[in-house]
């Protein structure tokens, strides 16, 4: 039984067994297992035999002892639980009968009054018929009395429930003169009441539901339903209007136009105190919103669900729907022209909190009115705030890049002294860290509009737009359009920022050099990376901006290689031009507007260095080398001109042009240190030769002239990627003016060298 009660089959399959030899079988026989074992074993496997057969019994012992431990308690319990049992049934069995015998009287008795009233059951049938009418008529006759009380108890409802009981009646019979009084009195006491409950309608301190509960009874009484929807709906306008008027408060308070009014309604004086955006769109959803929707509720139970009159719920889901969306449009307008304040804000948690919540609110209202989608308007309105976001942002990044060029501006302008210098570089570097900063800064912000639990950023028609046009797009790919529209309107001689000192050009030049290389590549994969954007969405590719980016800085490099020449090329300009050449002295020195020259350039020099690598030079010649050939081509232009005076001069010169390379005076500049150099040293010096063509020169100017342009030899070459450019140009400038020399007597190439040693 124990091995039936916990689920063994031992026995089950021992007991199957008939072999008188299966030890565990049911039928074993311990003389034939002794008598086999005996015959069929050797005295040693006998030996080891009876020891398992010991340790089997010694096993099985054990068990059973625990078994019965571990069951000694259940085995006590069920003892007395058998007992207890046996004691119950007893009192059981008693009951039962007392029962059974009760059972047969109530039996007996119940026979015995049906037999005695037999005769009499119809009498008494039609009694009780009489009693209830009598009872309706009872009931009737005090109608006027009870519609009376429960208008004094203000109990409407109980006063609709008993007339409407009672009114088939009373026009039914109505042609009995004791019904028709009764009739008569009650359509009076019913018409005052109609006229509470209108006057109770009418009331702009009734609650939405008092208000509800008042259209219930009104179309129980059979007052016309549109009659009653237009009611219902104006007085309800009256409430929200005020939700609407209290919120506009709100907004004129921030805008400094007027100061928040008192409220004394317990329902609105949430209003008295100034609100925050999060605040404010909080009491619109409580306030307006929730009357608004308590308004739908109810309209939708006395107008929509409670009649088979197709074409009254037309009219009244019609009026509805009208009525919604006026007011609804009124709030959205509000909630728009509130979160327009926002736009300066630094914060976007709670303004982002805000338009979350108002974003689920406006879903829970799809469900009140079908055919009506708040949520997308309400979309419309986050998608509009989050793209007032970016414009802020943007704004605020041209600002302080306006900033940062302002601080560049007065730190090129502030040196003072003779030794005072300016790190080109580190106002660079300056200018690169905190733009990447600001704009990473700025990323990070709007990131929580499309947090994992903002309920709009999960929509794909918010998240793709935002993501897309508004960030990436708008603001990333429009800051770097508009750092190259700045750029480009300082290479604008007469726009308002053509005047910007040389440097700037400079440090801007190499600022949209590395944008084009490796910073705006940064920033778009940044941007991508953190607002998961859609790769398959239609926008600028990188290569098109760098494109642009890099168009940028080679104008702005142009412009300053333009702006330095011009600059030397003015100082060149008005030496030539203010002086007397055909009566000026023998020459002793080196003239000072020369020197200025090389310290300029030496400058320039230095600024490029600091931002532009050297570049590449072609092989040079020694500075021997460079002074034999400058004495060589002295002595050539001194032998023509003193030997061979009856060749055409004109003809001399341009037959060495012919076998001269080319010069392109206002070609590309590359992003190096000597092709910008060498830009501006070919600007200048094409205009010194064209203002010397201009002039006519005595043999003292030529003099001066041969001096100059040995100077500027010694100098210039150093700065130029090729100086035999320089050479080709001084050459044409010496040549010109020999060309225009009344007596063109040279000097001396060793008192030329020793003139501009000594200056």
């Amino acid at each position: 039984m124990l091995k039936m009660y916990y689920g063994l089959d031992g026995n089950q399959d021992g007991g199957a067994s008939l072999d008188p030899c299966d030890i565990d079988g049911a039928h074993f026989k311990p003389d034939m297992y002794l008598s086999k074992l005996i015959q069929e074993k050797s005295l040693t496997e006998l030996m080891d035999k009876e020891s398992e057969m010991l340790k089997q019994i010694r096993s099985l012992d054990s068990d059973m002892q625990t078994l019965v431990y571990e069951n000694y308690n259940k085995f006590i319990s069920a003892t007395d639980t058998i007992r207890k049992m046996k004691n119950d049934f007893r009192k059981m069995e008693d009951e039962m009968d007392h029962l059974a015998t009760n059972m047969t009287r109530i039996t007996e008795f119940s026979g015995n009054v049906s037999h005695t009233l037999d005769d009499r059951r119809q009498q008494i049938t039609k009694l009780a018929g009489v009693h209830s009418l009598l009872k309706k008529l009872q009931f009737l006759f005090e109608l006027p009395a009870r519609l009376n009380k429960c208008i004094e108890m203000k109990a409407y409802s109980q006063a609709v429930r008993y007339y409407t009981k009672a009114q088939r009646v009373l026009l039914q019979y109505q042609h009995m003169a004791s019904f028709q009084g009764i009739n008569s009195d009650c359509s009076k006491i019913i018409q005052e009441m109609v006229a509470i409950l209108k006057e109770q309608f009418s009331n702009k301190e009734c609650s939405p539901r008092e208000l509800a509960e008042c259209v219930d009874l009104l179309l129980q009484l059979n007052e016309p339903a549109e009659h009653l929807c237009d009611e219902f709906l104006a007085h309800a306008h009256q409430k929200l209007d005020d939700d609407l008027a209290g919120l506009q408060e709100q907004i004129a308070w921030h805008r400094g136009e007027t100061p928040i009014k008192s409220h004394d309604n317990p329902g609105q004086q949430y209003l008295n105190t100034p609100m925050d955006v999060l605040e404010f769109v909080d009491s619109g959803c409580n306030g307006f919103l929730s009357n608004m929707c308590l308004v739908i509720a109810s309209y939708n139970d006395m107008f929509l669900k409670i009649h088979d009159n197709e074409q009254l719920e037309s009219m009244a889901l019609k009026k509805l729907v009208q009525f919604v969306h006026a007011l609804m449009e009124q709030y959205f307008d509000t909630v728009k022209q509130r979160i327009q304040l926002e736009r300066e804000t630094g914060d976007n948690t709670i303004l982002v909190r805000a338009l979350d919540r108002f974003h689920r609110r406006l879903q829970a209202m799809n469900k009140l009115l079908p055919d009506t989608d708040f949520s997308r308007a309400g979309t419309d309105i986050v998608s509009s705030a989050a793209r007032d976001r970016v414009d802020h942002y943007l704004d605020s990044l041209k600002q302080h890049f306006a900033d940062c060029l302002t601080d560049v501006r007065q730190t090129l302008a502030s040196p003072r002294g003779k030794d005072a210098t300016v790190n080109l570089t580190e106002l660079l570097s300056g200018i690169q860290l905190n733009m990447v900063e600001q704009v990473k800064s700025v990323l990070s912000n709007l990131q929580v509009f499309i947090a994992s639990d903002i309920t709009f950023a999960m929509k794909p028609y918010f998240r793709g737009a935002f993501c897309t046009a508004g960030v990436r797009e708008g603001l990333v790919v429009g800051f770097v359009l508009h750092l190259t529209q700045i750029c480009q309107e300082f290479c604008e001689a007469g726009g308002e920022r053509g005047s910007a000192p040389p440097p700037l050009l400079l440090i801007l030049s190499r600022l949209c050099s590395d944008y084009e290389s490796s910073t705006i590549s940064y920033l778009i994969t940044l941007t991508e990376e953190q607002f998961d954007m859609d790769p398959h969405s239609e926008m600028t590719s990188i290569a098109d901006l760098c494109g642009e980016v890099k168009v940028t800085a080679q104008k702005l490099l142009n412009h300053f290689v333009k702006v330095q020449g011009l600059a030397i090329s003015q100082m060149l300009r008005k030496s030539v031009e203010t002086r007397d050449w055909l009566n000026t002295i023998e020459p002793r020195n080196v003239r000072a507007v020369m020197k200025r020259v090389v310290e300029d350039i030496t400058s320039i020099d230095s600024q490029v260095g600091q931002l532009y690598e050297e570049g590449v030079r072609k092989e040079q010649s020694s500075d021997s080398s460079r002074r034999a050939h400058s004495y060589a081509a002295s002595n050539q232009r001194r032998g023509q001109w003193t030997f061979t005076p009856s060749i055409d001069n004109s003809l001399i010169s341009n037959i060495q042009k012919l076998f001269s390379e080319k010069i392109e005076i206002f070609s590309a500049v590359e992003f190096s240190k000597v092709s910008v150099l060498t830009g501006i040293i070919k600007i200048s010096l094409k205009t010194f030769l064209e203002c010397i063509r201009l002039r006519i020169f005595g043999r003292y100017g030529l003099q001066q002239i041969q001096v100059d342009t040995y100077y500027l030899q010694l100098y210039l070459w150093r700065f130029v990627s090729d100086e035999t450019l320089v050479q080709v140009l001084l050459d044409e400038i010496v040549c010109s003016t020999v060309h225009r020399c009344l007596d063109p007597v040279m000097m001396e190439p060793s008192v030329v060298e020793l003139i501009c040693e000594r200056g």
